[in-house]
């Protein structure tokens, strides 16, 4: 519980931006998956860095637990604030502080939205590419390493991040990377920030490298007779070298959705969405490539998307998959899960997905960004069914096992949170007490995140 103390130095410094009512408490606590809600003990709402970092010496000085908080649209549980303390949301910290068109770079604080950040670059000629699904926050993103439909050819967070700032957990500020393309000083702090998930610092500002907006796009969906055939099209082209910048597979039950909750008229059976980038030869000819592929693999003829507003619309369909697999099943939540394994061991990892999920008399829509050997499993459960989740827990921890035996990994996005901790140490041996090694020295009183991605440890 917080102390009188710590409420009366939050408040000084931030006014009406610390709160502990209730229903923002209760907000800031819920997940989007089946994870029972845990609200913080208050939530407050900084504007500059500053302030994060008064915020974290307060918090460090009352050892008061620290959870950062995006856009709230992760999966694993992430921003729970499992043992209490602060939510420190970001969504006010969301200026596009600088684009440097030259450099093919932007400068935000984390709470700029993937989609306003694309807003503010139209005019430049450029965009930022990683592209997840939800409207995250940036920040949130960077936290999770997230990746998404066009990772295939731009890459994810990892590959996008070329600097931050951040306040570390006794309120030091700190400063990774730089503008330069590459550097070989010394330990890579930014990328050991990316994907820790508010563990380590909260960060307040991200350098991020953007790219030009392609002079021709293309889109397309095509269906398949049987799922195995559709994966093994996406390994096909991977292996070939065709230049994909989106290639994304759904099973028959994710069409079925679609249809009900988009009035889309696709038939029920598997099909890729693909999205090609380049100029207007180079579009037509990756597009005759795959084509040949498809025809090979028994899919059906091409339903182009051949205007903008069209390929919103097969994205935005896409995008929309989840809550269209939820209204699948009216009243359900969702066990969503991810696995990533190698391309050549992509349509075995699926297919075994799938017979096990019906073993175990689930329903569970299978889709994913399988241009990176990278797929989801959609877990409908009714609420409160203690048996339903039982059984939906052994087929995410099946699925897990399964990725790591084909030399994958237990998520190639959701990242940890809650819900994978479980699986750390099955991946990484003695790595994950290396995780916990670096956690302790950089935060000792065990106040940013915890319960999350390391092993539990005695507080000092």
């Amino acid at each position: 519980m917080m102390t009188p103390d710590a409420v009366s130095a939050l408040a000084a410094l931030l006014g009406p931006r610390f709160s502990q009512n209730r229903a923002e408490r209760n907000q800031h606590g819920l997940s989007e998956t089946w994870f029972a809600a845990a609200p913080p003990d208050a939530v407050v709402w900084p504007e500059t860095t500053a302030e994060v970092a008064a915020i974290m010496q307060i918090c460090a000085a009352h050892r008061l637990p620290v959870v950062a908080y995006g856009a709230g649209s992760s999966l694993e549980g992430h921003t729970l604030a499992v043992a209490g303390g602060i939510s420190l949301d970001t969504s006010r910290m969301n200026r596009v502080i600088e684009v440097q068109a030259a450099d093919m770079q932007a400068v935000v604080q984390p709470g700029v939205t993937r989609e306003a950040l694309n807003s503010e670059l139209r005019a430049t000629g450029l965009f930022f590419p990683v592209d997840p699904g939800a409207n995250a926050s940036l920040g949130g993103m960077a936290a999770t390493r997230a990746s998404g439909t066009t990772t295939v050819r731009y890459g994810s967070m990892r590959a996008n991040v070329l600097a931050l700032e951040v306040v570390l957990a006794d309120g030091r500020v700190i400063r990774t990377g730089s503008r330069a393309a590459k550097s070989s000083a010394g330990y890579d702090l930014t990328a050991l920030m990316l994907g820790s998930e508010g563990t380590l610092g909260i960060i307040t500002e991200l350098t991020l490298r953007l790219h030009g907006q392609p002079e021709a796009v293309s889109a397309a969906v095509c269906a398949f007779e049987s799922l195995q055939a559709a994966v093994e099209t996406v390994m096909a082209t991977i292996q070939l070298g065709i230049g994909m910048a989106r290639i994304e597979f759904v099973d028959a039950d994710v069409v079925r959705a679609f249809n009900l909750y988009a009035g889309s008229q696709m038939p029920e059976k598997p099909h890729l969405l693909v999205e090609f980038h380049g100029s207007p030869a180079a579009v037509a000819e990756e597009a005759r490539r795959f084509g040949e592929v498809v025809a090979e693999m028994g899919g059906a003829d091409f339903n182009w998307a051949t205007t903008a507003e069209a390929r919103g619309r097969l994205w935005k369909m896409r995008h929309a998959a989840y809550p269209a697999c939820l209204a699948s099943r009216p009243g359900s939540i969702g066990l969503v899960t991810d696995i990533c394994v190698p391309i050549s061991r992509l349509s075995e990892a699926v297919e075994q997905t799938r017979d096990d999920i019906a073993a175990e008399g689930l329903s569970g829509p299978i889709l994913g960004h399988v241009g990176d050997g990278n797929f989801h499993a959609v877990l409908l459960l009714q609420k409160d069914n203690a048996d339903e989740l039982a059984r939906a827990k052994r087929v995410a921890a099946r699925m897990a096992k399964l990725a790591l035996a084909l030399g994958g990994t237990v998520t190639g996005e959701h990242g940890i949170g809650i819900g994978k901790r479980g699986y750390m140490e099955a991946e990484h041996g003695q790595g994950w007490q290396v995780m916990g090694a670096i956690k302790a020295a950089l935060d000792p009183l065990g106040i940013l995140n915890p319960g999350k991605v390391v092993p539990d440890r005695t507080q000092p």
